[in-house]
């Protein structure tokens, strides 16, 4: 990386292991042994590292604010999506409730309806004579 050295920042940070400082415009070697170069080396505002157009400090802010809102939003996202599938079980357990419900009421206004009509044929058959004896079920039916 010293071979760049005043030359140009371009050409420096074509090298992936090189660092660019622009206060006395010299191509050092990246210390990769600390994540962040030391203020001693270059300090942050002054560092380059990747594309001349932006500096360390301000790379180390972008980076760190797009890591939050990453993070932030698969937060929100992962909230929502359980928020809305309970919201939704609980929805369908009031409809399959509301339904059996329903369902239920059905059946008992059939079951009172085919009461009326057992009633009203026991009725008829009392007016004409057919009601048989309740005692003796099985009794032999007479022609007269």
């Amino acid at each position: 990386c010293s071979a760049f050295s005043q030359k140009s920042c371009e050409e420096c940070l074509k090298n992936v292991m090189c660092l660019w400082c622009y206060t006395n415009n010299t191509c050092i070697d990246y210390p990769v042994r600390s994540i962040l170069p030391p203020s001693s080396l270059c300090s942050l505002s002054n560092a380059r590292w990747g594309v001349c157009w932006i500096n360390f400090e301000a790379l180390i802010i972008a980076m760190a604010v797009v890591t939050g809102l990453i993070l932030v939003s698969i937060t929100v996202c992962c909230c929502y999506c359980c928020y809305c599938r309970r919201r939704s079980r609980s929805r369908l357990d009031d409809e399959e409730e509301q339904l059996a419900r329903k369902r239920e009421e059905r059946r008992l206004q059939s079951l009172q309806r085919k009461h009326e009509r057992k009633l009203k044929h026991d009725e008829i058959r009392k007016k004409y004579g057919l009601l048989q004896d309740s005692d003796n079920p099985y009794s032999r039916f007479e022609n007269e």
